[in-house]
């Protein structure tokens, strides 16, 4: 699969508006990856740096089919926990609190893809 892939399928988006932003004190929240697949990610991505110099098109070819996993992987950790989500609310009015936690966690994703 490619980053062109990707783009072909419509992403379930909601779109809302929330000004807030982080606070000090912010609970923590999951990271987009677990450590093992940074450190494949990463490995990943210096032996495409490494075999550019063999083969470019080859390359270039790889890293968009790397980039393509990393966002199939993180709409994974999202589809994950929109799941988990609407299972909670499925047995019923979820509480104010779990909304609030949830929408949190959502603004920590947000903040964390737009940082550099």
């Amino acid at each position: 699969m490619s980053t062109q892939d990707l783009l072909a399928v419509e992403p379930d988006v909601e779109e809302e508006s929330n000004q807030d932003s982080p606070t000090p004190n912010e609970e923590a929240v999951p990271e987009l990856f677990t450590v093992n697949e940074v450190t494949t990610f990463r490995a990943d991505w210096q032996d495409i740096q490494t075999a550019f110099v063999d083969d470019p098109k080859s390359a270039v070819r790889e890293a968009d089919e790397l980039v393509a996993a990393v966002i199939q992987s993180l709409a994974a950790t999202f589809a994950e926990h929109k799941s988990e989500l609407e299972s909670q609310w499925s047995q019923g009015e979820a509480p104010t609190e779990d909304l609030r936690i949830a929408l949190r966690r959502y603004r920590s994703f947000f903040n964390q893809l737009l940082s550099n």
